[in-house]
Order: C-alpha cells, then sequence, then structure tokens
C-alpha cells in the first residue's frame, strides 16, 4: 500500500469511530434522559397525597378524640410527611397526637391508646382500628388511607411519646435533629436526596417482605450514603448510588438520633446478623438489576422494577 493509500485508510478509519463514538454518546443521552423523565413521572405519583381526602379523616379523627375530654387535642404531622419523604400508596400517615392540656395529660399511653380505640370505634363502627405498641391505625378501606395515631406528651425538655413495651413514656425524642441532618444532605446534593428516598421506597416495595426496609431506615441509610457525595446530580445516577451503599451500609447498626431508641435499625439484629445479610444480598440483586438496565440502556427494564410493585 503507498503512503497516501495508507494516509486514507487510516484517516477513513479515525472517522469511522468518531462516528460511531458519536452515535454512542448520543443515545446514551437520549437513553439517560428517558430514564429520568421516567423517574420524574414516578415522583409526580409519588406526590400525589389527595391532600382533601386526608384533612377530612383528620377531621374526623379529632373530633371523635376531643369529644368527653377537657382542653383540646392537637395532631401534629409526623413520620415521612413531616420530613417530605411520604409516597402516595406506600408511606402511612403518622400523627403525634399531643395530649398535654387536656384531661388524658396524666395517663399512661396504654390507657390513652384505648381511649383513642374506644372513641374512634364509636364514631366509625365500620372502620378498621388497631391498637398497637406505640400507635392507633385507623384504615379508611374507602380511600386506602392508614394513618397511625401516636400519643405524645409535650414537657418542658421535649416531646414523650409511648416507650417501646408501649406502656410508659419514652425518653425525650428530637425529631428536629434527624430532620436538619436530612435537609443538610439534601441540599447539598441539589435537593434530589429526598426524591430518590421516594423512589428507593418504591424500589423496596418490590422485594420480598421479609427483607423490606423501613421508612425511618431508609433515610438513615440515605444521609449515610449521600454525605460527601461528589456523583452526578440525577435520579438515575443517586438512585443507583444509593442501592450500592445501602449494601454495606445495612450490615451495621445506626445510631438513632432522635433518642427514640438506641438504633433505628433495632428490627434487624445485631451487626452484620442474619436478616442483616440477607437484606444486603436483596438490595445487591436490585442494584445489580439496576447495572444491567443501565450496561444495555433498556428503559423497559427500569420499568419492570418499579411497576411489578
Amino acid at each position: 500500500m503507498s503512503g497516501g493509500g495508507w494516509y486514507y485508510w487510516s484517516k477513513h478509519t479515525d472517522i469511522e469511530k468518531v462516528l460511531r463514538e458519536t452515535e454512542s454518546n448520543e443515545k446514551r443521552i437520549e437513553y439517560e434522559g428517558e430514564v429520568n423523565r421516567y423517574l420524574q413521572s414516578l415522583l409526580t405519583n409519588y406526590n400525589n397525597r389527595k391532600t382533601d381526602e386526608i384533612r377530612q379523616h383528620l377531621e374526623t379523627i379529632r373530633g371523635a378524640l376531643d369529644k368527653n375530654i377537657e382542653g383540646a387535642i392537637e395532631l401534629v404531622f409526623g413520620g415521612s410527611l413531616s420530613k417530605h419523604t411520604y409516597v402516595n400508596g406506600l408511606s402511612d400517615i403518622d400523627m403525634l397526637v399531643r395530649i398535654n392540656d387536656t384531661s388524658l395529660a396524666d395517663a399512661s399511653p396504654a390507657d390513652i391508646k384505648a381511649y383513642f380505640a374506644e372513641r374512634l370505634l364509636k364514631r366509625l363502627p365500620n372502620t378498621e382500628v388497631e391498637v398497637g405498641k406505640l400507635a392507633v391505625t385507623v384504615r379508611f378501606s374507602s380511600t386506602g388511607h392508614e394513618i397511625q395515631l401516636l400519643p405524645a406528651l409535650q414537657t418542658k425538655t421535649g416531646v414523650r411519646i409511648a416507650d417501646p413495651n408501649g406502656d410508659g413514656w419514652s425518653k425525650v425524642i428530637r425529631p428536629i435533629k434527624f430532620a436538619e441532618k436530612l435537609t443538610n444532605v439534601n441540599q447539598s446534593c441539589n435537593h434530589k436526596v429526598i426524591p430518590v428516598i421516594k423512589l428507593f421506597k418504591g424500589l423496596n416495595e418490590s422485594l420480598p417482605e421479609n427483607v423490606r426496609l423501613s421508612g425511618y431506615h431508609i433515610e438513615s441509610l440515605a444521609i449515610k450514603a449521600f454525605e460527601g457525595y461528589t456523583g452526578r446530580k440525577t435520579y438515575k445516577d443517586m438512585l443507583q448510588h444509593f442501592c450500592r451503599q445501602a449494601i454495606k451500609l445495612v450490615l451495621s447498626p445506626i445510631v438513632d438520633s432522635t433518642g427514640q431508641s438506641v438504633h433505628v435499625d433495632e428490627y434487624l439484629g445485631a451487626s452484620n446478623s442474619l436478616r442483616r445479610r440477607q437484606c444486603s444480598a436483596a438490595l445487591e440483586r436490585l442494584s445489580n438489576r439496576l447495572s444491567r438496565a443501565d450496561a444495555h440502556m433498556n428503559i423497559e427494564r427500569w420499568k419492570e422494577m418499579f411497576e411489578n410493585e
């Protein structure tokens, strides 16, 4: 081959390589845009709280609980609603029921929960009312909403709720401390951590029940996973990062900064317990599915994971 021919062949080959790389990059950009738009559409649905229905339920509950006691009961949003991590159709609605300055202020948590259940069943005889260790749960079959009512006592040093046994009052809890941590890490990641938590909760729902994580645990994992995060601030990239980090983070207990319990994930037992290893393995399978979908640039595989919740 002459020198001129070699130059032509080499140059032609380089151009073809550049064209292939350009086409591949364009496909990748198109695919990533499609995935992020899909995740945004999920968030739109997750954020649809049907506030009018919830407000009506809370007014009914307040009317039932206020009857026949001195003073007024105050309902305050807690849990995922107070931290903006509520997911429509997946999250419970947690309400702190402040009973200070009422005739219930000197009662035990067990007595207060019994009173709540009695009043609610009289007002809502066809509604399921369940008394648990910490709260009374009201399930509205007409709308599908589940509302948990946690008796709360405001003291000079802070708020107390029922202790783990449900009989006495807990130590002072500091939910604001946890909320501040979550807010800070969310702000440092362009306000995308909270939306990613909601997406992770959606994936969590697709897991077998015995390896699903609690909402509070997921929020705590997110704080650890995104502290110092320097990756791309897209829903897709951050969700994949969260899944990868959760595989190892779930193996160790996380201290409960609110003071409500020693660890946020006591339900999984000690460090590296069998239950923790099972959850870690499930998260690894989930992460691998996301990685395969990403490697093949397959939007349908993403949809399968969320639509099979």
